[in-house]
């Protein structure tokens, strides 16, 4: 009854549907998995996916990919066919003007061919002409152009003006405050640099031998092994029967909140009657009303936001200023 069995689940996997010129050969797989065991089962897995669509809504013939089949059988009368006049024409590869050069073509990715030449021990020789020095020239700049402008323009608009430094002030000397300033900062007293990664271990530490203390301290902690007390044990009658202390109780009291706690206050709350027909005061008015600001077109475009007074170029630093100028002695 098994061999049966087994030979109509074969019969079931190997039956294919009637051949038809408008349905693709598609092999029906068993409704069901649940009967087939071993060799059977094997078979099931070993055959070809299935195409999802079926033959009303497939689109071309039954194909295979990776052979040179075409993918429709070409017709006798176009094999026998001849070729036209203008087909011949276009068929014929175009003409090579330079026949007596022999240059080799490199082809790039993009399938255009690049024609690379060989220079000439002349061409390498030869002087440029005037022409050619005249175009070699780098651009020359408009009669207009000032290589020192006094304002540089940044993106935003904004014009600075750079103004030119006299020769009195490239000569003047060094102060000693100018030099004190110009020192890099120097590093604390107690400042240590960072230790190596690696410590180097000296030749005693390596040939040295533990003494005793120390390898009684390197010895695993010892337990005993038991017997242990069990985990239930009976409890005394006096033990049963005992009350607890007046202390015992106030201890076992839970911690009671402080004088005065109040509970969080919910998230919504009814709003008095007095508080919606409540009327802002003259003074909630001034306050409520926004700052007035200039427009940023007319701070961003500011001619005069970064001209330097001449009463703040000749300024001196007064005594105090130097004295918190100085840096802090450690």
């Amino acid at each position: 009854m098994t061999q049966g069995r087994k030979e109509k689940s074969r019969k079931e996997v190997l039956k294919l549907p009637p051949i038809d010129a408008h349905k693709p050969k598609v092999e029906r797989r068993p409704a069901s998995r649940r009967g087939l065991r071993g060799m059977e089962r094997i078979y099931e897995l070993a055959q070809p996916k299935d195409s999802k669509c079926i033959w009303l809504t497939s689109f071309g013939p039954n194909m295979s990919w990776g052979n040179q089949e075409p993918m429709w059988p070409i017709a006798q009368a176009t094999l026998n066919a001849n070729s036209t006049t203008r087909l011949v024409s276009l068929s014929e590869p175009k003409k090579n003007f330079q026949e007596r050069l022999n240059r080799p073509e490199f082809v790039n990715s993009c399938g255009r061919g690049s024609v690379i030449l060989e220079v000439s021990p002349g061409a390498t020789k030869a002087s440029a002409s005037e022409r050619v020095s005249t175009l070699a020239g780098h651009k020359q700049p408009p009669q207009a152009f000032k290589e020192d402008r006094p304002e540089h323009t940044f993106s935003c608009g904004r014009e600075s003006p750079i103004w030119l430094v006299n020769e009195a002030a490239k000569r003047a000397p060094d102060r000693e405050r100018i030099e004190s300033l110009a020192q890099t900062k120097a590093l604390h007293r107690n400042f240590l640099p960072a230790r190596e990664i690696e410590t180097k271990v000296t030749k005693a530490a390596m040939s040295t031998s533990a003494t005793p203390r120390l390898e009684m301290l390197s010895r695993p902690k010892s337990r005993p092994e038991g017997p242990f007390r069990d985990s239930m044990w009976p409890v005394s009658k006096s033990a049963r029967h005992a009350t607890a202390t007046p202390r015992q109780m106030e201890l076992a009291k839970t911690k009671s909140v402080s004088d005065g706690y109040l509970p969080a206050r919910t998230i919504q709350w009814p709003v008095s009657k007095a508080a919606r027909k409540a009327m802002a005061t003259p003074r909630t008015d001034e306050l409520s009303r926004p700052i007035i600001r200039a427009t940023m077109d007319h701070v961003q475009f500011n001619p005069d936001a970064f001209i330097v007074s001449e009463a703040a170029k000749k300024a001196r630093c007064p005594p105090r200023i130097e004295e918190l100028a100085q840096p802090i002695q450690r």
